[in-house]
């Protein structure tokens, strides 16, 4: 029972006080409210859609194959386009049975753990890879007739050699001991390729510092007859250090970690290995090494091969793209693959970076003609040029005009013609949509073939005959033809059916346009309101920011959910994501370099003006509630936001962020804003690290990092805690002790972290206490 003279003292302050100055109770969110706002996320939503096709795979008689989406799992389904067909690729429920006697393992028809296909003609034979409950993966041999499988072979999924497969599949690769090994998967017999390669400069090595693997770096030539690889010298470069939380002593992680500025990084020794014969032959490349660069990535290593680099058909010769390392260079190369005599057909050079971490490898070598068809932003678009492949002369320009060829989709050298996707080269349209195009090696004839105002995802057949084009908006569910090669429809395929998405109560996204900082560039993004969006009341807004270079958006093509900002906007919020200038995709060079060497932008003015042109345009959006979040880069820009902009952005939740790109992986910060260079006490990267404005700090920041983060090293965020607590800042921190880059497992627990900062410092609400993401009873509707 509360005391008598507290009650009479409250009843006197009462009666002295305006009501005006008493505190007022703060609205609470239930956890109905965070249940209803989780059935918004990825995976209670993404199974009420069917007719979802995976990317669809050609198998060499001219069939493809893909799994589609139905309402208890999914389905293989194999296309005849000569036949005009679409059939069950086999019996799924007779499969199962059979798969499962051969595994050990209980198999239902709807879920079979097919990791890839392999049909013969006739139908009547399946060779596929499955995953299996052990831990490992099997190779399995399945009778369509008689419906028994077998379990030719099996590799530990978990265990090493991690390796690569030949084209032919009977040989793999892998790294031991600092050497490239061979295995023979009939014989099960394995072979040293090298015998020389040590620590730090051994062979294939799979390490940029940012990602490392010990799956090996290596390109098999088509006839899986030669491999190029390179010798990765890693010594003299710096290491990074992390250590691991747990029960006695601590577990030290160190590798090499090259920086921004150092004065070694990372060099690769080009080799070519011949194994055909009883005896591998290594032949080094005669040049230089390169630097670990390359025009694509921020790595060597892409799906599996070697960016930049192409086998002859008849594996005779090598061509390659040699960068330099600030990326104001790339020398188009070819070599002899018996001699390791190395040939330089050309040069490109920009002021600011040749290529784009993303970009698409957007070249092909044709010796049968002699000639090489390579890309270039020269005229400030990624076109294609033809050149002759011995003297390295221009031979005429094929593409021109506003727009990017997005990627080479195939080469008709016969009918000399290239079938590509390009981005922004149709005028009214979303430049992000992708159109399959044709046009002669020429220069002439260029003609669109998927003309649906949509986001055109292709796959062509080996021989260029017919195409499979799934079409689709952020806001409309893909529809999957067959189309010949002049883009005739020939079948269709699926339509994707939400009705059950729908009547879940799905909300789609809103596509919108603004205008950039300068007031005449376009920018596009979409916009996530509540589903019960009431038109009378003010809603505070967040902005997710993923700067350069791939931007906030995310694909163009349908996604039922976006990470979750509709869930976000469930709780009582407006969630936008906005590419701004700085960022790719259909858009200019000039677009694209808008943030080159000034790093510390993060497309903030064009993220400031668009809020401003929202809040402006409904009336419902409250643009003195603003917030903002993002991670890794996006981390990096919130923060950034966050003291550079204090009068706009009031809360910010900041994960994983490279704050200070002295202190992260080299081929980042020189890519974007050019190499290091020191003046008196300061340096060229001194002005974009997040910690030297921390004491601008007004609003309300979380900043939060893995402490076994291995991509962007946990030093980042502690710089610009320091600083905050140097500068007296209040604000709030966040590790996840064993985390990585992604959080993993704590990824939920985050998510829910961010809900209740939002919901507790942006709109004004208490969050339920420790809601848990993931529940199966708050999973669905």
């Amino acid at each position: 029972m509360r005391p008598h003279h507290v009650a009479i003292a409250a009843v006197l302050l009462c009666d002295i006080l305006p009501s005006a100055a008493l505190p007022q109770a703060r609205r609470a969110l239930t956890a109905d409210d965070y249940a209803r706002a989780e059935r918004a996320l990825g995976p209670a939503i993404n199974r009420l859609v069917t007719g979802f096709p995976v990317r669809p795979t050609w198998l060499p008689d001219g069939r493809a194959w893909y799994s589609v989406s139905t309402r208890s799992g999914f389905e293989f389904v194999v296309v005849d386009p000569r036949r005009r067909t679409r059939t069950a690729a086999f019996d799924h429920a007779r499969l199962a049975a059979a798969l499962a006697t051969a595994l050990g393992q209980r198999v239902t028809g709807d879920s079979l753990p097919l990791l890839s296909l392999g049909l013969s003609p006739d139908g009547r034979q399946l060779s596929s890879l499955v995953s299996a409950d052990a831990g490992y993966n099997a190779i399995v041999k399945c009778d369509l007739t008689a419906y028994h499988c077998t379990a030719a072979k099996s590799t530990r999924r978990d265990a090493p050699p991690s390796s690569i497969l030949s084209p032919d599949s009977t040989r793999a690769v892998f790294i031991r001991n600092n050497n490239l090994w061979m295995t023979d998967l009939t014989s099960g017999t394995e072979t040293p390729l090298t015998t020389d390669g040590v620590e730090d400069f051994g062979y294939a090595t799979n390490n940029a510092g940012w990602v490392k693997s010990d799956e090996p770096v290596v390109t098999w030539s088509p006839d899986s007859r030669k491999i190029a690889t390179f010798q990765h010298d890693g010594r003299g470069v710096s290491r990074m250090y992390l250590v691991r939380t747990q029960v006695g002593a601590p577990e030290l992680d160190a590798w090499r970690y090259p920086l921004p500025g150092d004065s070694v990084i990372f060099r690769i020794q080009r080799v070519v290995i011949d194994v055909s014969g009883p005896t591998p032959q290594m032949v080094r490349l005669q040049m230089p090494p390169d630097a670990h660069r390359s025009t694509v990535s921020d790595h060597v290593a892409c799906g599996g091969k070697i960016c930049d680099l192409l086998w002859y058909p008849d594996a005779s010769g090598v061509a390659f793209v040699s960068s330099s390392r600030d990326h104001k260079h790339a020398w188009v190369r070819v070599a002899d693959a018996r001699t390791g005599a190395v040939r330089t057909l050309l040069e490109e050079q920009s002021k600011t970076q040749v290529g784009e971490v993303g970009m698409a490898q957007n070249w092909r070598v044709l010796p049968r003609s002699n000639e090489l068809i390579w890309w270039s932003e020269r005229d400030g678009w990624i076109h294609l040029y033809l050149y002759d492949l011995t003297t390295g002369r221009l031979k005429n320009p094929i593409t021109s005009g506003d727009g990017n060829v997005e990627s080479i989709v195939y080469v008709d050298e016969r009918a000399r013609t290239i079938y590509f996707n390009g981005q922004g080269m149709e005028r009214g349209r979303d430049p992000y949509y992708r159109f399959l195009y044709r046009i002669g090696f020429d220069g002439r004839g260029q003609t669109l073939l998927t003309p649906e105002d949509a986001d055109h995802q292709v796959a062509m057949a080996s021989d260029g005959a017919s195409f499979i084009d799934s079409y689709s908006t952020p806001v409309t569910p893909p529809v999957t033809v067959v189309r010949d090669g002049n883009g005739r429809v020939v079948m269709p395929l699926e339509r994707a059916d939400i009705s059950r998405l729908v009547a879940a109560g799905w909300h789609p996204p809103t596509q919108i346009t603004v205008k950039a900082r300068d007031g005449t560039t376009d920018l596009y993004g979409l916009m996530f309101t509540p589903s019960r969006l009431d038109s009378t009341a003010k809603y505070p807004l967040v902005d997710y920011i993923y700067p350069m270079p791939s931007g906030s958006v995310g694909p163009r093509s349908f996604v039922p959910a976006r990470g979750d900002h509709q869930a976000l906007a469930e709780l009582g919020f407006v969630v936008v994501a906005i590419d701004g200038m700085g960022t790719r995709g259909g858009r200019s060079k000039t677009f694209r370099d808008a943030a080159y060497g000034k790093m510390e932008e993060n497309t903030l003015p064009d993220q400031v003006a668009a809020i401003k042109q929202l809040a402006a345009r409904y009336p419902w959006i409250d643009g003195e509630r603003v917030g903002i979040w993002g991670h890794s880069g996006g981390g990096f820009a919130t923060a950034a936001a966050m003291f550079n902009y204090p009068d706009v952005f009031k809360v910010g939740i900041s994960e994983s962020g490279n704050h200070d790109n002295r202190n992260y992986e080299d081929d980042w910060g020189e890519r974007y804003q050019g190499l290091l260079v020191k003046s008196g006490e300061s340096d060229t990267y001194a002005a974009d690290a997040n910690e030297t404005h921390a004491a601008n700090l007004r609003g309300k920041l979380l900043l939060a990092h893995g402490g076994m983060d291995d991509n962007v090293p946990p030093s980042n965020t502690y710089l610009v805690v320091d600083a905050l607590i140097k500068a007296n800042k209040d604000f709030d921190l966040l590790i996840l002790p064993n985390a990585r880059h992604g959080y993993g497992r704590d990824g939920l627990y985050m998510m829910r972290r961010r809900w209740d900062y939002f919901v507790r410092n942006l709109l004004g609400a208490e969050p339920p206490r420790e809601y848990e993401i993931g529940k199966k009873n708050a999973a669905a509707p």
